[in-house]
């Protein structure tokens, strides 16, 4: 059985979406501060699912589902993520990511359960130093949420060395798309990602970009795009790698190719038909040019590479996005 913490939410529901078809038992944890019972309610019509609403900052709730439930490994994804509010509210950062994660990891010993994979992210690198960035990039990151997942990372290192801990810690570079049938994808409230944001312009609310004079090849951000059900493909992979006896290491999830701000708005407004407005503003700061994976250690070790490309990723967004009119 498989424990899915913030298996409610964008990426974590497709990765139970996936164990759930490939006949594995699954336990959602979730608080629903930003997942969806209604997630949950289309994921389980796909196999055995048990839900447990619980705060990981509450170390009752979280040793409750290990309690009733024979756990055999961790998928952890629950955390805050919004940059801009770690940044304006480092505390709840702080306090919701890595407190929440220790209190998951006491519980995890407390019952046997040694392996984890671990929901990180490129915002450990901070500024890149060289273009694609490898796990050996320095990491340095320049806000207090790439922070919180470095300072988790180095403490699942820690785990190993002291308990024999074993996790995979994912890098991802920039989540998007849903899932091909359209049932689950991103229902961010705000949302602040790219693609939602382009693909909910209308006439009403024209989507703003920033920064058109970058170093680039049409002068906007140049940013790695993954799909979604890639990513939920490549923790697959890693289950696999510690249940084959893998080693704690970390690993880059990204397509190594990647796509301008403007070619993403172009290939928005090829899907859906239709132009759609547009302000163009200036770069907003700590916004690098490029960012970029190299993916090399991923398909070498995991027997991971992704599939799907940006223009499919959009289409799916776009179908979520018209079958869910929330």
């Amino acid at each position: 059985m498989i424990l899915v913490t913030g298996g409610a939410g964008y990426i974590g529901s497709h990765l139970v979406k996936l164990l759930l078809k490939k006949g594995k038992e699954v336990v959602i944890f979730d608080s629903l501060e930003t997942g969806h019972t209604e997630t949950v309610e289309i994921l389980k019509k796909y196999g055995k699912l048990k839900f447990v609403q619980g705060n990981l900052k509450n170390l009752d709730e979280i040793r409750g589902a290990f309690l009733v439930n024979k756990i055999d490994a961790v998928v952890h994804f629950a955390a805050f993520s919004q940059v801009a509010e770690s940044v304006s509210n480092p505390q709840k950062y702080y306090y919701n990511n890595i407190y929440g994660t220790l209190n998951l990891l006491n519980a995890m010993l407390e019952f046997d359960v040694k392996k984890m994979v671990f929901s990180s992210t490129a915002a450990v690198y901070g500024e890149p130093e060289y273009i694609p960035i490898d796990e050996n990039h320095p990491q340095n990151p320049i806000n207090p949420y790439g922070n919180t997942k470095l300072m988790i990372e180095r403490i699942l290192k820690d785990y190993d060395k002291a308990y024999g801990f074993k996790s995979v810690s994912l890098r991802y570079f920039n989540a998007v798309g849903a899932d091909s049938d359209a049932e689950i994808g991103e229902w961010h409230e705000p949302e602040t990602h790219l693609i939602p944001n382009i693909l909910n312009a209308d006439s009403e609310k024209t989507f703003k970009m920033f920064g058109t004079d970058y170093d680039t090849k049409d002068g906007t951000c140049v940013r790695d795009y993954i799909n979604v059900e890639d990513l939920a493909l490549a923790h697959i992979r890693a289950l696999e790698y510690l249940n084959n006896g893998g080693q704690t290491d970390c690993f880059n999830l990204g397509t190594s190719e990647g796509n301008s701000v403007k070619e993403v708005f172009n290939i928005c407004e090829k899907v859906k038909g239709v132009t759609i407005p547009l302000e163009v503003f200036p770069a907003r700061a700590g916004d690098p040019a490029v960012l970029l994976a190299e993916n090399k250690k991923a398909k070498r070790i995991l027997n991971w590479q992704p599939e799907k490309d940006l223009e499919y990723s959009v289409k799916t967004a776009y179908n979520y996005t018209i079958s869910n009119k929330h």
